[in-house]
């Protein structure tokens, strides 16, 4: 089955990758997926795969039946949404849609999860059970699809045994796919803080509340809650990348407003996290005599790969392409909100490379980003091996 399933992704790798320029060249941002999800529509009506679609408004459930349907569940999951970014790329297929561009690759994964549907649709007589391959809306934008889609009850009359996400890496060989089992990526919050006093002449400071420097020192004493506070062995983030102080050389403002994230590996910690940052920047504020607003925004959960499902899926893998092309990886500290579905079911979230052999790849989240369509191969191929494997291992 491992040859069938490699000879069966290279026959459709060319419409995968004529799916994913179609996609890259007409993205769309986060809840805005209309026309793409129309197009994916398409693609499942010509593989005769029913699905129920309007999801969070874009979303997508399909439902690809092998013998025996009832017999077991599984999930496959692909985002689709893009981002407000302006590519910056000569490529034929560049973006339509002026400031929005696929930086994420969430071309490649709807591609790569279309194809895996075409390899699995052909051997359904092989395997018992059925996959449900789910397109994702709006993972780049709080409170994420993730969360929205199970909320609409997108399961409804199915309990997944393993869910499956894939995402590309830049910074990994293409042809490698990349695993970690247990804490993966960190949880991503949001924090806001908005420090009030009576502001004035910088040169009179004793005659008003230095709001400036009363917001420089909430942001050195929230340090503590990673230094000090939350355990060593528990990787924790907690950064602050704007500050507006809207006064002048000589004039002190009465607001100063500061926003950070805060990113964490431990749902437990993260609450209490939480708590400690209002504490210590409420009590510095008013101990220097100044009034504290702290808003939290919660963000995506902890990604945690179940081991036992992690451990299957690097076995399979290792089968599949061979060991030395799969990886073993390190936690991430960036946020994915497939931590929603890890959250209440088995699941694993994994890697797969898109480096360029020649010429840059460039990073997510960037208009330079520009993956090897090669990687569309393995992406499709790896996703509908470990599928069979899970539809067909006790």
């Amino acid at each position: 089955m491992k040859a069938r399933i490699k000879e069966l992704t290279q026959n459709y790798l060319q419409q995968i990758i004529d799916i994913r320029r179609h996609l890259h060249q007409n993205p769309e941002l986060s809840f805005e997926e209309h026309q793409t999800s129309a197009y994916i529509q398409k693609q499942l009506d010509s593989m005769g795969i029913p699905y129920q679609a309007g999801y969070v408004k874009t979303g997508i459930m399909a439902y690809l039946k092998g013998k025996n349907p009832d017999k077991r569940t599984i999930v496959l999951r692909a985002d689709m949404d893009a981002l407000p970014i302006k590519e910056a790329s000569e490529l034929e297929f560049t973006s339509r849609n002026e400031g929005v561009m696929h930086a994420c690759g969430h071309d490649a994964h709807t591609a790569a999860l279309l194809g895996a549907a075409m390899v699995l649709t052909e051997i359904k007589e092989e395997w018992e059970g059925t996959i449900l391959l789910l397109f994702q809306p709006a993972e780049e934008v709080f409170p994420g699809g993730a969360k929205l889609m199970m909320e609409e009850d997108c399961f409804k009359g199915y309990e997944p045994e393993v869910i499956l996400g894939q995402h590309v890496l830049p910074s990994m060989a293409t042809g490698h796919v990349g695993f970690k089992s247990g804490m993966y990526m960190a949880s991503g919050d949001e924090v806001y803080i908005t420090v009030k006093g009576k502001g004035g002449h910088a040169a009179m400071p004793h005659a008003l509340t230095d709001n400036v420097l009363i917001a420089s020192h909430i942001i050195v004493a929230l340090q503590q809650v990673v230094s000090r506070i939350v355990p060593a062995q528990i990787p924790t983030v907690l950064s602050f990348g704007k500050v507006i102080a809207n006064g002048a050389t000589n004039i002190i403002p009465e607001v100063v407003e500061i926003a950070g994230t805060l990113r964490t590996m431990n749902e437990e910690w993260r609450a209490i996290i939480k708590d400690k940052i209002r504490e210590i920047a409420n009590n510095t504020a008013k101990a220097m005599g100044a009034e504290c607003e702290i808003d939290i925004k919660d963000g995506y959960p902890v990604v945690h790969n179940n081991e036992v499902v992690t451990d299957k899926a690097i076995r399979f893998s290792n089968e599949f392409i061979g060991a030395e092309q799969t990886e073993i990886m390190d936690i991430r500290m960036t946020a994915e909100d497939f931590g929603y579905y890890s959250q209440k079911y088995p699941c694993s979230f994994y890697r797969f490379g898109v480096a360029q052999e020649k010429g840059e790849t460039g990073s997510l989240h960037t208009p330079q980003f520009n993956l090897n369509e090669d990687s569309l191969e393995t992406a499709a191929g790896v996703l509908a091996y470990l599928a069979f494997k899970f539809m067909t291992c006790d």
